[in-house]
């Protein structure tokens, strides 16, 4: 894996886990969601500072929010 590509990857990482807290999600929905606005604000940042050196099919799973896909494609190409 791009070394580059390792904060992306584990910001995806924290947004599956975030969602996957169902814990959380039942006793404190709102906190779950602040999480994962939170997560989800630094993936974004994370793109916008790395999307000139993106490769074009990352950047484009980035740029549709299909994060998984992107992750995916970090953890096998990347």
């Amino acid at each position: 894996m791009n070394p580059a590509f390792e904060n992306l990857r584990q910001l995806l990482r924290r947004r599956l886990d975030v969602i996957a807290d169902t814990a959380l999600r039942e006793s404190d929905p709102a906190e779950q969601l602040r999480q994962l606005r939170e997560v989800s604000e630094a993936i974004q940042a994370e793109h916008e500072k790395l999307r000139p050196a993106l490769p074009p099919r990352l950047n484009h799973f980035l740029t549709q929010s299909s994060l998984q896909k992107a992750l995916d494609w970090i953890e096998q190409e990347g």
